[in-house]
């Protein structure tokens, strides 16, 4: 989906001058997509003095969620009114982490922030664990930082690691996923094992 091409995105629905139904689309690859573009920046700024910011993602999806089995939040990097709002419409937490060691130390503070949530606006959230991603089974560093992890941190590991591969920067360049571009490479066998964990009730 040509992110310059949408008309009306997740942005819109935060903001209540949509329904998740004007701005849901359906991928090539068959999944439906509530889309986000820039304008998510200027919807999150308007957000900051709104009524009830971290709660407008849980109120647009349960208008929609009878539809679905499941629905990802892919959340920004940041721990922003927009995350916050994700982790307020979120059951479970999956940490996709680079297995690099700086990667990692922003967990603890992505923790606290899990924690808040959970005691002040949403009691049901879990935290899943950290899955690993573009991981180098070969050094020893990347070893080393599941370790630190688990060790510091006291989270599951969600395995396998995604491995780090040109693939997934190709996939995305002729707009697709790594399932429908290189569907036997073990990157796509990597997140098909890791679907079936979380079906198999991860």
């Amino acid at each position: 989906i040509d992110p310059e091409d949408l008309d009306v995105t997740v942005g819109e629905v935060l903001l209540g001058t949509a329904k998740p139904d004007d701005a849901i689309v359906i991928t090539d690859d068959g999944m439906h997509l509530l889309p986000s573009n820039i304008t998510v920046t200027q919807a999150e700024e308007a957000l900051v003095s709104r009524t009830g910011r971290e709660q407008r993602l849980r109120v647009a999806l349960d208008k929609v969620a009878d539809d679905y089995d499941w629905i990802l939040v892919d959340c920004p990097p940041t721990l922003s009114v927009l995350t916050v709002g994700a982790l307020s419409a979120a059951h479970q937490v999956l940490i996709p982490l680079q297995a690099e060691t700086l990667s990692h130390r922003g967990v603890g503070q992505l923790l606290d922030t899990v924690h808040d949530v959970k005691q002040f606006i949403n009691s049901e959230l879990e935290i899943l664990g950290v899955l690993p991603t573009m991981f180098d089974g070969r050094t020893n560093h990347a070893q080393a930082v599941l370790r630190a992890i688990r060790e510091s941190y006291e989270l599951p590991i969600i395995e396998p690691p995604i491995p780090k591969t040109i693939k997934f920067a190709e996939a995305p360049a002729i707009g697709r996923s790594i399932l429908g571009t290189s569907k036997s490479h073990k990157g796509a066998e990597a997140y098909r094992q890791v679907a079936a964990f979380l079906l198999n009730g991860a």
